[in-house]
């Protein structure tokens, strides 16, 4: 049977060609991640603190959240949250409140230590704030808008 008659269908993930420009933009993408988040460990580090001990707190410094929320945020299993929250409660920085809507459930809140880390926490990545102050507010804004149009997506 030739292909002509077969139905049509996408080819096969391992026949698709990506052209090149994507393909180094992938890989850029790739680049700057992994150098974000190792810049995140070292901030992280600084201040005794896992990533994604650290990660969780710069979440909670936006809004207290519940752990479900957390969870989501984080991309892991609530059990892992609670893990998390119990380290960052006994050295002072979250504490457990309840919710102003639904008093059944608890919100992990940064305290004023904890706000003073996070925000010492962005003050410490230096990654991306130095490469971007190369950048004019012009190209800064174009960048945010193309990087919202991908998460979008």
């Amino acid at each position: 049977m030739s292909s002509a008659s077969s139905p049509s269908r996408p080819p096969a993930p391992s026949t698709r060609r990506v052209d090149p420009l994507t393909m180094e933009v992938v890989e850029l993408i790739g680049e700057v991640v992994a150098r974000f988040y190792a810049d995140y460990e070292e901030a992280a580090g600084a201040h005794a603190l896992t990533g994604p001990q650290a990660r969780l707190l710069s979440l909670l410094a936006l809004e207290p959240l519940p752990m479900r929320k957390l969870a989501q945020k984080l991309k892991c299993e609530p059990s892992n949250v609670t893990g998390i929250v119990d380290r960052l409660e006994t050295r002072g920085l979250v504490e457990r409140r309840p919710d102003p809507n639904d008093r059944r459930v608890k919100l992990a809140a940064p305290t004023d230590e904890g706000l003073r880390v996070a925000r010492d926490l962005r003050e410490g990545l230096h990654f991306a704030r130095e490469p971007l102050a190369g950048l004019s507010a012009e190209e800064r804004g174009s960048l945010r808008d193309l990087l919202r149009r991908m998460l979008d997506a």
